[in-house]
């Protein structure tokens, strides 16, 4: 970290990376209320884990004075395991019931008449003789969100997926959590962000120097941020339905 400007510097996808405070807060936060330890803990994660906030790796969310949560997308879940030497694939499925009897689908295909239950998902490694499987349930991580009112079946398991590459290298993921998953440390339970486009102007202390100029003209101009479901001032956004908290693409 550079103690003057509070920047840290480092390598993700292949490109070095600049990041401050100040810009986690002006780009990367919905929330301005972000504490400095908050944002401080955002930028040491995503550099341990090579993370890139820009590219929608990974989010920093707050809302209503709760404590901030560092969510992670699938994406990179995925990537970080497949850089791993000994993953070696993975399996995945729901878990129905159908007919009287329980049946486990590969894939996210289910009949209409399947009553949805959880999912499973194994995850192979080479340096292990039997995969690591994982089995959830649909009323422990299941949203009232409109993705999982449309598309359930798919996010079960893809939810299931992100917990098995979890524990199947919790040295590469350990510290990750998707949206959809249950962080066994939240302190707060945070409505579930939506995403929408807007664009920014560069600031001007933000030169080349700071995210270079790649970042500057291509990404900060047309990232995606992520902005409260029930926030009133996003009038473009359609607003969704109360969501009960309990808890790529």
């Amino acid at each position: 970290m550079n103690n003057k400007n509070n920047i840290i510097e480092y390598e993700s996808n292949g490109e070095m990376l600049k990041i401050s405070p100040e810009i986690i807060r002006e780009y990367i936060s919905v929330d301005k209320s972000v504490t400095q330890q908050e944002v401080f803990m955002f930028m040491q994660l995503c550099r341990f884990q090579h993370l890139n906030p820009f590219l929608n790796e990974a989010y920093l969310v707050k809302y209503n004075g709760r404590p901030a949560q560092i969510i992670v997308s699938k994406e990179a879940f995925m990537k970080k395991a497949e850089n791993n030497k000994n993953y070696d694939g993975l399996e995945a499925g729901c878990i129905v019931y159908r007919n009287n009897e329980l049946i486990y689908t590969k894939g996210a295909f289910i009949l209409p008449q399947d009553q949805l239950l959880g999912a499973w998902a194994d995850v192979y490694r080479k340096d292990r003789k039997h995969p690591l499987h994982v089995e959830i349930s649909v009323s422990e991580f299941g949203k009232v969100q409109s993705t999982w009112k449309t598309m359930p079946a798919n996010m079960i398991r893809k939810t299931a997926i992100v917990n098995a590459l979890r524990e199947a290298f919790p040295q590469d993921l350990g510290a990750m959590y998707t949206d959809d998953d249950k962080n066994p440390f939240d302190k707060g339970n945070v409505e579930s962000p939506r995403r929408i486009t807007e664009v920014k102007e560069m600031p001007k202390q933000h030169n080349s120097d700071s995210i270079g100029n790649k970042l500057a003209s291509n990404i900060l101009s047309e990232k995606e941020v992520f902005t409260n479901e029930s926030t009133e001032s996003v009038k473009a956004v359609e607003q969704p339905a109360e969501i009960k908290q309990g808890e790529l693409l």
